[in-house]
């Protein structure tokens, strides 16, 4: 169990009679990222010293003292942060500042929280493992493993951190999920739309979600609303906000169709939490035959269609990377900085979209996909007429090794996301909490909730803890 002077919550109550705590916390996590980058576990992006200092001076002498105050806060590197390198993971971004901050940023900073540094991600967003960037993120349980993709280097931070800290992720088919289940620490995706997309460099935009990542549920719970909240930048923002308490839950549905491709160490953990679990609540069995058969497929063709029409404004001429354009045609310089500054995930995920949207092709694939999403979404929401959660494991698998990353074809590597895909395709909030351990690798157990039902995913996730 969680004790209360674990939590931030308690930590922000002591620091606004003693500055001192702040001080000395921040100074235990700036040791810690000089660690990290010296052990080249590669969970900073970017950090600007001076401009925390900034912050620390002004916070000082605030009259405000707000829900995060003096609390470090690391937000993964596709959100923008004023003046702060935001390069999304990738190579084509380079050197591009933004002259903005993000709505959860402005949110954070209004709450008092410290924007401590940008966190490594996998390049826009493409990938489950962190692998697909320059500087991979080394697990802390492991450091020859991953931290699971593409929010790895928030997750792998919040677990390597000793002091209180809490970080900003985004998902779009399971990117806060999965490093929160192979770091062992607790990662919330919200429905779409809670959180306000503005400042967000896309992948998908009908899948992008930004979430709360966090040693506890408490401390994840309490980022979520602090940065959740209508936004009339983003036309996808919902008024809805939400508040950290309690909600009733007494029936759970285990998706048994989530258990068939996981490995058997991993269902033993996730199997024995779940017999934990039926001191508090009815646990049953549900089947979703049409989200295992067709949400992956949906998820790939729809993202890809996304991203490719997002990443088309990429083009060496108003963002980051540039090259000599010597009186060139625009097409011929826009391919050779796209041939050059994308990896090959990106140009696989580029193409496979721009096929699936060509004219000719677009009813056969991208409109369909969406049409299969309404009916898989449908499914979900038969199924939360009955339970008021769902439960699955994480990821199928426990961190795997590089090496073994490295085997995996591309198909493969879709085929990890099988858990996690579902919700996020049907912009359901889902929270990922350690299960428990195989041989010393944290173990996830996802609870998914209808729509705007984050309460119930705070209060399962206490009761988990």
């Amino acid at each position: 169990m969680v004790k209360r002077e674990e939590t931030i919550a308690f930590f922000v109550e002591q620091a606004k009679n003693d500055f001192s705590l702040v001080e000395k916390n921040l100074a235990g996590v700036i040791s810690e990222i000089k660690n990290s980058n010296m052990k080249k576990l590669n969970y900073i992006e970017e950090f600007d010293a001076a401009d925390v200092l900034r912050q620390v001076a002004e916070l000082k002498k605030a009259k405000y003292k707000g829900k995060l105050f003096g609390v470090p806060v690391t937000v993964k590197d596709a959100i923008c942060v004023k003046g702060i390198e935001s390069k999304a993971g990738s190579k084509i971004l380079k050197g591009y500042k933004p002259l903005f901050d993000a709505n959860v940023i402005e949110r954070a900073r209004a709450e008092g929280a410290i924007i401590l540094a940008k966190t490594t991600q996998d390049e826009f967003g493409f990938g489950t493992f962190a692998t697909h960037t320059e500087k991979v993120p080394k697990n802390p349980f492991d450091n020859e493993r991953s931290c699971g993709g593409s929010s790895g280097g928030a997750a792998g931070f919040t677990a390597f951190t000793k002091n209180f800290h809490v970080a900003i992720g985004e998902s779009t088919g399971g990117s806060i999920a999965a490093p929160a289940s192979f770091c062992g620490i607790v990662g919330i995706t919200p429905t779409y739309g809670l959180v306000s997309r503005y400042g967000l460099i896309d992948y998908a935009n009908s899948l992008d979600k930004i979430g709360a990542i966090g040693k506890n549920a408490e401390d994840a719970a309490l980022l979520l609303e602090v940065i959740a909240g209508y936004d009339a930048r983003d036309s996808t923002s919902l008024e809805n906000g939400f508040k950290k308490e309690d909600a009733t839950i007494k029936r759970l549905a285990v998706i048994k169709d989530f258990f068939e491709g996981c490995d058997e160490e991993v269902k033993k953990v996730v199997q024995k939490k779940i017999s934990e679990l039926r001191k508090f609540y009815e646990v049953e069995e549900v089947s979703l035959p049409l989200n295992v058969k067709y949400a992956l497929a949906a998820y790939y063709i729809i993202a890809t269609c996304e991203a490719s029409t997002n990443l088309a404004k990429l083009s060496g001429l108003r963002y980051g990377a540039q090259g000599d354009v010597g009186g060139k045609h625009f097409d011929e310089y826009f391919s050779e900085i796209r041939s050059r500054e994308f990896s090959d995930e990106a140009k696989r995920r580029i193409i496979l979209g721009t096929f699936a949207r060509m004219s000719g092709y677009r009813d056969a694939y991208y409109l369909k996909a969406m049409r299969v999403r309404t009916k898989l979404i449908n499914e979900f929401n038969n199924a939360f007429k009955r339970y008021d959660l769902l439960l699955n494991p994480t990821m199928p698998v426990v961190a795997p090794k590089f090496c073994e990353i490295e085997e995996l074809t591309p198909l493969q590597n879709f085929a990890m996301d099988l858990c996690t895909v579902p919700a996020n395709l049907a912009g359901l909030p889902h929270i990922s909490v350690n299960a428990g351990f195989i041989n010393g690798l944290p173990v996830g157990l996802m609870a998914i909730a209808p729509h705007l039902q984050e309460r119930r995913l705070y209060s399962f996730a206490k009761v988990m803890e």
